[in-house]
């Protein structure tokens, strides 16, 4: 491999603290004992043995014919599997490329040709879905865990490609800081996912040292995110460029959380504002905090943050990020101010806008656009997609399409997805504040706001609502609930109570499925019953 010197620029790391091969390298070089990954089935990894199970499979791939800058994509479910071909990929220079294990049909025609993969590594419980679509350029599958279901297709088996031995091709030049590391799809909740480009840069900086400071290479992190998410895929990243370590859980299930960290010797978690719900309203335990977590994400954060904080000795942190961004607003521990996500970190600049780029006053709705310090510090653009790209880059910043306000003191709170925002009645409704407020009512687990079409335009407030196991409910006293805590006009006019609410593997509500169904019979009305509310008067 020819040598290229590595830049003098300040802002860049060096390859082996942020390039996945030289990670690998430097950490079975410097601490080859030291715990990497632990399993649910109580298996564990050492660097060493991560690096000498990426090598096997990066030098599989290789004999596939995968080289460096293809697009390799991979349509998995979580585990160890999943973590070394991540892993093996970018070994040779190549470009992850995950898929939503949900995809089907034309979801999944879409981005097998956006992708422009040749090789595809698939579960082989999926591959039958394979037989239905246009596979694009796809020629080869390499199956996991059994033999691919298509037929007419060339495929392998993923145990084959690991008995290659571990000779890996030499580079031509060093695999860089600014190469793209991966493709990841957007959900697609209202539309054909976008791939997102992202480059080492890109991902090291997502929650990097300065970013998220409080995580350390000595933290132990709770993978229960999919791999194809930036949840998932992203701390996995993190912890390898820390030099720390995983505890990869199979899925999140509210009953065995804390056993699970327990016995791995967790010591930071992500979750969802719905999981920390889920944690608060099971009962009272003697071990609440017979544990090793000092550390929690919860995004969003909820009122029940300090409750959280309380029961189970926990410090909580809460962010605003995407998968285009990088963590560009993060709060300190256990803040107190409702529903903020935190004030901006170092290294990046975030603005407030209007709809013409213009900033908006202290206090006042905007929709958040931001740029990083550091080149490669976010995402390169949507593969493919120069339209959506110029239009989300447009004047030099990232528009997230996200609305925020901030106060005097500097800190953000989340107002809505522009998208997603209701009006009824002259008045511009959160439907996150709403869901916020319907969420505490005790019966409800987890809430989604949405506009329906009124007779008077606009739009009225739909609430559709999953209850906890067992609760009694009742959607009277919800309403009498909330009139003693928001404004006349966002409270819910309707109301639909369903076991589930509809959602992408990645736990985002799918809003606009919901909206499409709208009032149906299994919807309460509560102007049918004859609660209303009005506008408070000044009386004398």
């Amino acid at each position: 491999m020819s040598e290229v010197p590595e830049t003098t620029d300040h802002r860049i790391p060096p390859r082996d603290h942020c390039v996945t091969r030289y990670l690998l390298q430097r950490w079975d070089r410097e601490m080859p004992e030291k715990v990497f990954a632990v399993f649910e089935d109580g298996e564990s990894w050492t660097y060493s043995e991560v690096h000498e199970k990426v090598r096997r499979l990066a030098a599989g791939f290789a004999e596939q014919g995968v080289c460096r800058g293809d697009h390799v994509a991979v349509w998995m479910f979580d585990g160890r599997d999943a973590i070394i071909t991540f892993f093996a990929i970018n070994y040779l220079g190549a470009v992850f490329v995950p898929f939503n294990t949900a995809y089907k049909g034309h979801l999944l025609e879409h981005v097998l040709e956006n992708s422009d993969a040749k090789v595809l590594v698939a579960h082989a419980q999926l591959t039958e879905r394979l037989q239905q679509v246009d596979r694009a350029q796809v020629n080869r599958v390499i199956s996991v865990a059994g033999e691919s279901q298509c037929e007419g297709i060339a495929s392998v088996s993923f145990d084959a490609l690991q008995q290659f031995g571990d000779t890996v091709p030499e580079l031509e030049r060093p695999i860089e800081p600014w190469d793209t590391q991966s493709i990841i799809y957007t959900s697609g909740t209202t539309g054909p996912s976008k791939g997102v480009l992202s480059s080492y840069l890109h991902i090291f900086t997502n929650a990097g040292p300065e970013t998220w400071h409080f995580v350390t290479g000595e933290d132990r992190f709770l993978i229960n995110m999919p791999i194809f998410h930036i949840g998932g895929m992203g701390v996995i990243f993190v912890m390898l460029a820390r030099g720390g370590s995983i505890a990869v859980m199979d899925a999140f299930v509210t009953e065995k959380f804390w056993s699970f960290v327990r016995d791995t010797q967790t010591t930071a978690v992500f979750l969802l504002g719905v999981m920390a719900t889920f944690l608060l309203k099971q009962p009272a335990d003697a071990g609440d905090r017979d544990h090793q977590v000092r550390t929690a994400f919860m995004v969003p954060l909820t009122e029940t943050c300090v409750e959280f904080t309380e029961r189970f000795g926990i410090d909580v942190y809460t962010i605003f990020n995407m998968t285009e961004i990088s963590s560009p607003i993060v709060s300190e521990p256990n803040p107190t101010r409702r529903g903020t996500c935190g004030k901006v970190r170092p290294g990046v600049d975030v603005r407030l806008v209007d709809e013409n780029d213009c900033e908006v006053a202290t206090g006042e709705v905007g929709e958040m656009m931001v740029r990083t310090d550091r080149p490669w510090g976010m995402n390169s653009g949507y593969y493919k997609r120069p339209d959506a790209t110029a239009e989300a880059w447009r004047n030099g910043w990232f528009h997230t399409g996200d609305c925020f306000r901030q106060d005097e003191a500097g800190y953000f709170y989340f107002v809505d997805r522009k998208k997603d925002a209701i009006r009824r009645r002259g008045e511009n409704i959160s439907s996150f504040e709403v869901e916020a407020e319907v969420v505490a009512y005790p019966a409800v687990r987890e809430a989604a706001a949405y506009g329906v079409p009124s007779a008077m335009g606009e739009d009225e407030v739909m609430v559709a609502l999953a209850l906890v196991e067992g609760s009694d409910f009742d959607a009277a006293d919800l309403m009498q609930f909330l009139g003693e805590r928001m404004p006349y006009f966002m409270i819910p006019r309707y109301i639909r109570v369903m076991p589930e609410l509809p959602k992408t593997p990645t736990s985002k509500v799918l809003k606009h499925k919901l909206r499409d169904e709208g009032v149906g019979d299994d919807t309460w009305d509560r102007e049918a019953h004859d609660i209303r509310f009005k506008r408070d008067k000044l009386t004398s």
